[in-house]
């Protein structure tokens, strides 16, 4: 937190540990935090969007305050009964009675009273400070009867197959040997990519006047969001997703057909994991400068630029390989699946505006790019004929 700003707080704090000691006895720093969930959520957020935003600007321990404030309210409204299930999924514990959620957190944290009422200014301020986002899901105040059980994404992936691609995905992140991360992540990509035009022409043989499209927001960590959005804009470019990133929130914007969406969420979250393992080895042999800041945000840039053209070499083999199967139906049904993305972005973001290239360093872009070739997805440089049992 910038000094000015800390010493604008010091004489609040002080203050308010004169008058509540105990922190928060009479509620009204809960209701107060409280009182700013009803304007936030009728201006687009979610509650984990929230939270994030708020761990990002504050700590942890400030995203837990809030999480302990958003779970009172939802119980006190029995949200997890009325909200949508996207919604409801978000939802923490929170207070049972909707009581007392600062002075519980508070007590939870076992802190001193002075960086706790610290903490509550500091989230107050980032709350009532967030600018509108586009509303991906009804507020509460559209939520109507029947609305809990309503699928708001479709009905995405098929859960063996989720489950199939999640394993393998899980088991590239964890094995110590390189050629096997190879084989499982390629077989994970594969699978994808079949699974999506497999659905997309089923789905309109069985009569479906249009694509289930829907929309929902990826949160990115901390350091270099920036870069790492590239890998997720490479990721959702080569899987039929647009990708409309949120830079000064740490977050981007999916916009898809649902099985898409989840698929492209698994393989960017994997990617991540692999790509950050990569530049701890490349900072472990490279030397002083492959730490540095502008060579981790080059490398990242450069491996989702290859990634992307891995994943886009992936798709168009994919797509041979289903036009052999299904004909000419392939063709038109994946157009119309693109037009009906198109469609939702240009409703959702009228004002949308493209972002310009970016200068990086160029030892940590041709590091990046060899860590993505290395990566193996997007088509196998060696045949995977009795690698993984289906």
């Amino acid at each position: 937190m910038p000094g000015v700003l800390a010493a604008e707080l010091d004489p609040l704090v002080r203050r308010l540990v004169q008058l509540d000691a105990g922190v928060d006895t009479d509620g009204h720093a809960a209701r107060a935090l409280g009182t700013a969930l009803p304007h936030l959520w009728e201006a687009g957020w979610q509650p984990a969007d929230v939270v994030h935003v708020v761990r990002r600007r504050t700590s942890a321990r400030g995203a837990r305050l809030l999480e302990a404030v958003i779970g009172a309210d939802a119980n006190g409204s029995r949200a997890a009964e009325r909200a949508p299930g996207a919604w409801a999924a978000q939802l923490g514990g929170g207070t049972a009675d909707g009581g007392a959620p600062v002075a519980d957190w508070w007590r939870s944290e076992r802190i001193d009273t002075a960086s706790a009422w610290r903490d509550v200014l500091r989230v107050l301020g980032v709350v009532r400070e967030l600018p509108p986002l586009e509303l991906l899901l009804p507020p509460p105040s559209a939520w109507a009867a029947g609305l809990r059980a309503a699928s708001v994404h479709g009905d995405g992936v098929d859960p063996k197959m989720l489950a199939r691609i999640r394993a393998l995905l899980a088991k590239a992140e964890s094995t110590d040997f390189p050629e096997e991360a190879e084989a499982l992540s390629a077989k994970a990509q594969s699978l994808m990519a079949r699974h999506t035009i497999d659905a997309a022409v089923l789905g309109q043989r069985s009569g479906a006047e249009h694509p289930s499209v829907g929309a929902r927001r990826m949160h990115l960590d901390d350091p270099h969001v920036e870069a790492k959005a590239s890998v997720v804009q490479a990721v959702g470019s080569a899987n039929g997703v647009r990708v409309v990133l949120h830079p000064a929130l740490g977050m981007a914007t999916l916009v898809g057909a649902a099985d898409d969406l989840d698929l492209v969420e698994l393989l960017v979250t994997s990617l991540l994991v692999q790509a950050g393992r990569a530049m701890t080895v490349a900072a472990g042999t490279g030397g002083p400068r492959a730490r540095s800041t502008a060579y981790r945000r080059g490398f990242l840039y450069s491996f989702a630029q290859r990634i992307g053209e891995r994943l886009e070499s992936a798709r168009e083999q994919a797509t041979a390989e289903a036009t052999s199967t299904y004909g000419t139906e392939v063709v038109p049904v994946l157009a119309e699946r693109a037009r009906a993305v198109d469609a939702a972005v240009s409703e959702l973001f009228p004002h949308l505006r493209r972002r310009g290239s970016r200068t990086v360093d160029p030892a940590g872009w041709h590091a990046g790019r060899q860590a993505a070739d290395d990566a193996e997805l997007g088509g196998s440089r060696r045949s995977l004929a009795g690698g993984q049992g289906r």
